[in-house]
């Protein structure tokens, strides 16, 4: 999740556990704390495919987490005795305020190694968009009232309320991604298409209008657009991931590497004589958020892996179009006109949809 969000949950949680004792600067140590992890963005790698990967490692790693909690614990408690802590309330509150980030950062769809340094693909839960307000807002509401009024008994009830709305809410996005998913699935499935894996993400800071993917055996993937107030089936187009042009890369560890981080949502495009791969599980319909060049053709029309660089055009940014924004609200509670998937396809990815459905 994005910074502030961090920030205001960690306050949240060390102005409940330790407001009492702490009074207001709970809420800025919290805010402080609850941000750590993060530092891992410091570290400069050689290219954006690390850049990518190894954010979200070590330092979301729970069992890391936990171990510095402990630490911090004991040299608070030994630092500053006769405060009033006790070692078990400090590790309690530095332990949640510290494990509440990657947790959360679990709850988009990009990827955390909660169990690093083990192997096992990075979590991914996408029960919510990394910017969502709903969650946000009333996280930080509480947080201002405690900040203005003082860690009283009513702003640590405030604080206890938002907290389990924002965990509540969690549950929410994790029951619509469910949801969206057996929607889509059984949509397909009436139409006699099989897959291999399907799954949904949450689009444009909400959790009611989800884009969803379906793998098939022959290398495609179905993509398309589910909302909880659909009366029809959803909007769908088919898409070939081009796996043939994977096989240029098959020797190639950083592409294993982002095969292993993104659970293999990726598809390849040859854009002139380079060879982009595009991570499928962030962004809308044909404007994703990771695009890689990898390779390019020499004279002899073979393939030469490159060192990774950003595809022109791909980014964080390039999906917050106002115009497109706008027909995604819409799309939350209105059916009709369906959303201009192939128009996206074809503006973004420069391709065609192999086949268009409703």
């Amino acid at each position: 999740m994005d910074s502030i969000t961090q920030a205001v949950l960690g306050a949240a949680l060390q102005g409940t556990v330790l407001g009492r004792i702490q009074g207001r600067r709970s809420l800025l140590y919290g805010a402080a704390l609850g941000t750590l992890p993060d530092l891992d963005v410091i570290i400069r790698y050689a290219d954006p495919v690390s850049q990518m990967t190894y954010h979200r490692g070590f330092s979301h790693s729970l069992f890391v987490l936990t171990g510095l909690a402990l630490l911090l614990a004991w040299l608070v408690n030994k630092c500053w005795p006769g405060k009033g802590y006790t070692l078990p309330r400090l590790f309690l509150a530095f332990w949640l305020v510290l494990v509440t980030h990657p947790l959360l950062d679990a709850f988009t769809v990009y990827g955390t190694q909660l169990f690093w340094p083990l192997q096992g693909t990075p979590q991914s839960w996408a029960a919510v968009f990394i910017i969502d307000p709903v969650y946000t807002v009333p996280l930080l509401l509480a947080v201002i009232y405690a900040i203005a009024k003082g860690v009283t008994a009513r702003a640590k009830r405030l604080l206890t309320l938002a907290l389990v709305f924002s965990t509540a809410y969690l549950g929410f996005g994790l029951a619509g991604r469910m949801a969206a998913e057996q929607r889509f699935e059984a949509a397909l499935h009436q139409r006699g298409i099989a897959t291999n894996e399907v799954r949904a993400v949450p689009i444009a800071f909400n959790s009611l209008v989800w884009r969803v993917l379906a793998k098939t055996a022959e290398g495609d993937y179905y993509e398309g657009i589910s909302s909880a107030f659909d009366q029809q089936a959803p909007e769908m187009q088919r898409l070939s991931r081009n796996l043939q042009l994977a096989q240029a890369l098959s020797d190639d560890p950083l592409h294993q590497r982002l095969r292993w981080f993104t659970d293999d949502w990726l598809r390849y495009d040859q854009i002139g004589d380079a060879l982009v791969v595009t991570d499928l599980r962030m962004g809308i319909p044909g404007n994703y958020t990771f695009r890689f060049n990898m390779a390019h053709r020499d004279n002899q029309g073979r393939w030469i892996v490159d060192v990774p660089s950003m595809f022109q055009g791909a980014g964080p940014g390039s999906m917050f179009s106002g115009a497109d924004l706008a027909l995604i609200w819409r799309r939350i509670i209105e059916q009709q006109p369906p959303l201009p998937l192939a128009v996206w396809t074809e503006r973004y990815l420069g391709v065609s949809p192999v086949e268009r459905e409703r």
